[in-house]
């Protein structure tokens, strides 16, 4: 699902210490996430992603930048799921939907057409 929303996450530094930040919530899946942040997190760190009603656990999976920041993928820890009825991102949207949406009206162009 692409979404939008602003989530608090945190993870530990080489050191041990405790690193917080806001992420920008890209897409999410039952067993992933996707965040746009503004610095590097290690490949393998372990991820904590705030909502408002609860968390979810994970492990960074890659770390990639591109032009307007660094991009996370978050692999949730086993028996993690993401679910609507937890936590719906302010914006969010099903590609199957759009591309559905797409096709019908592709043949209400093409009715009109003939």
């Amino acid at each position: 699902m692409l979404c939008a929303d602003l989530v608090d996450f945190q993870w530990k530094d080489a050191n041990g210490r405790k690193k917080r930040g806001v992420a920008n919530l890209e897409d999410i899946s039952l067993s992933g996430a996707c965040l746009q942040v503004d610095r590097p997190v290690p490949l393998g760190s372990a991820i904590h992603i705030s909502y408002p009603s609860g968390e979810l656990k994970g492990v960074v999976k890659y770390c990639v930048f591109r032009d307007i920041g660094y991009f996370l993928g978050v692999e949730f820890e086993a028996g993690v799921r993401w679910s609507q009825n937890s936590y719906r991102p302010q914006h969010l949207l099903d590609p199957r939907r759009l591309m559905a949406q797409a096709g019908r009206s592709g043949d209400d162009e093409a009715r009109v057409a003939s």
